[in-house]
């Protein structure tokens, strides 16, 4: 048995041996042992509290409707229905062609706005173009020509019946106003005085005639004035005198013994 004696020696160091240097903690352990000491102690000292598991709640499923589909030009347009076929039991009648209302008969005086008064003389029907038509055959005897007129273009050609008295009255009422002279260029008022004239207005006429009638004491007409008045005197004379049922001398008579007493 080892005594005391033995146990001390054995514990003392033995003069003049060095003692073995413990080696140095770097500063790196030196900052993370504290540290990590600390952590162990607040670790240890706080006891974790049990955990508790919350159930879970399933929150229910919300279904999206589905994207619709872009329709189709097929889908968009609409079916065709059906309609059943009617079958007419009664036979089909053809149609007849209408008649043409013939707006003047033969005989009738007419008025055509650029040539007067004239005379149906016919209605014939003729073969133009394939197509066959209707025409009224009209004849100016003092102007010794014939004029075709389509029946179904009369009204639109200006083709008319003679005027009634009570228009004829108010024409001769006009000859007994004053003239009315423009002071336009002779030239304007030439084109004037033929687009009265050519209207078939008996109105219209009898202006051209009193704004271009000289008496007397007046000046004289030129040529073309002289010319025009003539014309108008003229065509207003011959419906005068179809309207009177006179002579057309004896109407051109009354249209300036007219023109004598407005002066």
């Amino acid at each position: 048995m080892p005594t005391k004696s033995s146990k001390k020696a054995a514990a003392k160091p033995k003069a003049g041996a060095r003692k073995k240097a413990a080696p140095k903690a770097t500063r790196v352990e030196r900052r993370a042992k504290p540290a990590a000491r600390t952590i162990v102690k607040l670790v240890a000292s706080k006891p974790r509290p049990p955990v508790v598991e919350k159930p879970k709640v399933e929150k229910p499923r919300v279904e999206k409707p589905a994207a619709a589909k872009p329709k189709t030009i097929e889908a968009v347009r609409p079916k065709p229905v059906e309609v059943p076929k009617v079958v007419d039991a009664k036979p089909k009648i053809e149609a007849k062609p209408k008649m043409v209302e013939f707006v003047f008969e033969k005989g009738d005086f007419v008025v055509y706005p650029t040539h007067g008064v004239g005379r149906v003389v016919d209605i014939e029907a003729k073969q133009i173009a394939g197509q066959t038509l209707d025409l009224f055959v009209i004849s100016f005897e003092q102007d010794r020509m014939t004029l075709r007129v389509p029946v179904a273009k009369a009204r639109t050609s200006g083709l008319r019946k003679l005027s009634s008295r009570k228009i004829m009255d108010s024409a001769l009422v006009t000859l007994k106003g004053r003239s009315r002279v423009s002071r336009a260029m002779w030239n304007r008022r030439a084109q004037e005085y033929e687009a009265k004239i050519n209207s078939g207005d008996p109105v219209s006429i009898a202006e051209v005639v009193r704004d271009l009638h000289r008496n007397a004491g007046q000046p004289d007409q030129s040529y073309s004035e002289r010319q025009i008045y003539e014309a108008a005197l003229d065509r207003l004379a011959r419906e005068l005198a179809a309207v009177e049922r006179i002579d057309k001398d004896a109407a051109t008579l009354k249209l300036q013994s007219v023109l004598k007493q407005a002066a």
